[in-house]
């Protein structure tokens, strides 16, 4: 049998998650976004061990981050006979990620606040 380490998350990455996810982020889309900033790369099976998360789930938030712009994807040759492993790695900074998540929320708040007052103009 062969032995493999499995990253989990700490204390403060586990923190990271939840502040993600109280802003509104899936809770699937923040372990992933938190695992790979904390990650140079990281095939499916790595997120799914690291996230606590079923190959499905990974799947769905993998799709979600691409198209958002904030993952790439690699293949690395198999080791075995079959296809290669995807390797997935965040392409452009946690910093830069954040602050777009920011620009959605101010975004969003606007849009809300200027609802609001229309409302009022119909009172």
């Amino acid at each position: 049998m062969k032995e493999q380490s499995v990253l989990l998350f700490t204390d403060k990455e586990e923190e990271f998650v939840n502040l993600l996810i109280e802003i509104g982020t899936k809770k699937t889309v923040a372990q992933m976004l938190v695992f790979l900033a904390n990650t140079p790369e990281a095939t499916s099976r790595d997120l799914e061990r690291g996230t606590d998360l079923r190959q499905p789930e990974v799947s769905i938030a993998i799709k979600y981050l691409s198209g958002q712009g904030w993952i790439k994807t690699g293949e690395a040759p198999s080791q075995h006979k079959g296809r290669p492993q995807k390797i997935y790695s965040l392409a452009v900074p946690i910093k830069q990620i954040i602050a777009a998540i920011e620009k959605a929320k101010k975004d969003e708040a606007a849009k809300s606040l200027a609802l609001v007052k229309k409302m009022r103009d119909y009172i």
